[in-house]
């Protein structure tokens, strides 16, 4: 088969570890005549550990029947039999995302841009934002915009979530929160396991909540950074997906420290947003696993 004529497939595994795997996986594959053209595989502990493993192989064309024929029986003849949770994602099908974001612009725009260059396999179906101020630059990309305002009293919370699942519905396969300065219901994170990323300016554990920048500011930290997690319903304590950081020092205000940490957010954000879309994390417990390129 020829490289214009193949369509990729991507399968994650996470099971126990045991002798075998990796020969069950790749020998199915093989006697179906089915190409592995990317391999990466961990193990916590080879005895008694957790085993986790992300391939990519080749159909000989985007062919969703023959896909689902494939699943019916991986489950049957590898899955189960190593009691695997798994997951097979033809890469030729591209997730929808949505955004929420407040005022600040910079992780946006950052994921705008990416998307409008084609750097991201998403299609990104909307922006939603509690304020009106980047109705025009979003709509500039020829993405929808939705300017939805959230109360501070918790009835009103609810209606504004209520509000953005109405306009989500069948529309987001993955939701980021690009500097949304609103903490979500845990009904409403329910919604999304595993499928909200939030980028969190600090470098979590440290400084978890609000204002972390004048925080560190009044630590006199000497590094600071950015986090990239996923949501879940205990406020910044999700499984981490990715983090950088950069050095500071005593002559730096709090504003330096916000411009710094900015560049920072934007670029944690789009690698975790890439990763997350190209299959590339794997949860495990409150952490993860990323096979990175």
């Amino acid at each position: 088969m020829n490289k214009e004529s193949t369509a990729t497939v991507r399968l994650t595994i996470s099971c126990a570890d045991r002798p075998g795997i990796v020969a069950a996986v790749s020998g199915f594959l093989q006697e179906r005549n089915l190409n592995i053209v990317h391999s990466d595989q961990h193990s916590t502990d080879p005895e008694g550990g957790s085993f986790f493993m992300r391939n990519e192989f080749c159909l000989p064309a985007p062919d969703n029947d023959t896909l689902e024929r494939i699943r019916e029986e991986f489950e049957h003849q590898v899955a189960e039999p190593f009691g695997m949770t798994w997951h097979m994602h033809p890469a030729w099908v591209r997730r929808k995302t949505a955004i929420l974001v407040s005022k600040f612009d910079h992780a946006l725009m950052e994921l705008l841009w990416r998307f409008r260059r084609g750097e991201l396999e998403t299609d990104i179906s909307m922006v939603i934002s509690n304020h009106e101020d980047l109705g025009r630059a979003v709509e500039s990309f020829d993405v929808p915009f939705h300017h939805i305002p959230v109360g501070k009293r918790l009835r009103a919370k609810v209606m504004a979530e209520d509000a953005i699942l109405e306009h989500m519905a069948g529309q987001a396969d993955l939701l980021v929160l690009a500097r949304y300065m609103q903490i979500l219901t845990p009904e409403f994170v329910s919604h999304f396991p595993n499928r909200i990323i939030n980028i969190h300016h600090s470098f979590l554990p440290a400084f978890v909540g609000a204002d972390p920048y004048r925080r560190a500011f009044e630590r006199g930290v000497k590094l600071i950074g950015a986090t990239a997690h996923y949501v879940t319903e205990e406020l910044d304590q999700g499984p981490i997906i990715e983090q950088d950081v950069i050095r500071v020092n005593h002559n730096h205000t709090v504003c330096d420290l916000k411009r710094h940490g900015a560049d920072i957010e934007r670029h944690v954000l789009a690698r975790a947003v890439r990763w997350h879309l190209e299959d590339r994390v794997i949860v495990h417990g409150n952490k993860t696993i990323v096979f990175k390129r």
